[in-house]
């Protein structure tokens, strides 16, 4: 009588993987799994629209020093500087000083509010030590630039469409191509909101943010075009004042008002953009590497 061989039993590997009894349940987490990688990716776009609603709430709670302020103080200059000198002056190659001078005027504001708003709020973060919660989120540089600089053109927009309106209800005209008139103010905007947000990070202290527009901006301004035409000054400053880039930007604000520039438009565009990708570039790496911030 025949025995039979005994049968040999083949074991997977300790390692191997086991066959899941719920291939439902496996499909249900694969989908969930896939769903939470989305949510991190799409969270950073999301903490930016609250950074920037935050920004905002900042700004708005205290709109008699944000908003009211400054465009008082606009209005003061108009009053002051428009029917004292307008009545001399009369007309600046063919326009009436009033109409002249309110593109200037505007772009100050847009310029000074722009810059104010992100460099004192970023810097704040920093003293206050709050700093770490904006870095720790899923929040990018790019992401993190752009709230700030957003919530700063919201701000400076808004002064200057409110001394726009005061100026024009004052008998101004300033209404001529609506088109370069927004172009420049947004641009302007956010070249200054990226200077201000980039002064925020490297500054230690408040004094070191009023250095800007206390000895650079003001300066600046009020020799780049605001109350007088570049082209009515004698040599060799009327080729000087071309090196300045606000003269380019109040001509570019002036012409959509007014239709008149001392100045090429192009270029103004130009130099512009230029402004804004640099500061942009040189904030994002400073971000990314975390200079003066993880101290």
């Amino acid at each position: 009588m025949k025995s039979n061989p005994p049968k040999t039993v083949t074991r997977p590997p300790l390692n191997a993987p086991q066959p899941t009894p719920y291939p439902a349940a496996e499909a249900a987490a694969r989908l969930l799994q896939a769903r939470l990688g989305e949510a991190r990716t799409n969270a950073g776009w999301w903490g930016t629209y609250i950074l920037f609603r935050k920004e905002m709430a900042r700004f708005l709670a205290i709109l008699g020093q944000t908003i009211i302020s400054p465009v008082i103080t606009t209005v003061l200059w108009f009053l002051v500087f428009g029917f004292s000198l307008g009545e001399r002056l009369q007309d600046i190659r063919g326009i009436p000083y009033v109409d002249f001078l309110v593109p200037g005027l505007i772009m100050m504001a847009v310029m000074s509010n722009a810059f104010i708003n992100s460099s004192f709020s970023f810097l704040i973060t920093k003293v206050h030590g709050s700093v770490v919660d904006i870095l720790i989120t899923p929040l990018s540089p790019n992401q993190i630039i752009l709230a700030y600089t957003g919530a700063a053109m919201v701000r400076a927009c808004l002064v200057g469409s409110v001394i726009w309106v005061a100026a024009a209800l004052m008998g101004a005209g300033t209404l001529y191509h609506p088109g370069w008139s927004l172009l420049f103010l947004l641009l302007t905007s956010a070249a200054f909101g990226i200077a201000g947000l980039l002064t925020g990070i490297l500054a230690r202290e408040f004094d070191h943010v009023n250095f800007i527009p206390n000895f650079l901006l003001v300066p600046l301004s009020f020799l780049g075009g605001v109350f007088y035409s570049v082209r009515l000054l004698p040599e060799p400053w009327d080729n000087v004042s071309l090196f300045n880039p606000i003269v380019y930007m109040v001509n570019g604000l002036r012409y959509g008002m007014t239709g008149m520039s001392d100045v090429s438009l192009i270029l103004g565009l130009a130099l512009t953009f230029t402004a804004i990708l640099a500061g942009w570039a040189t904030t994002y790496v400073i971000l990314r590497k975390g200079w003066r911030l993880r101290t």
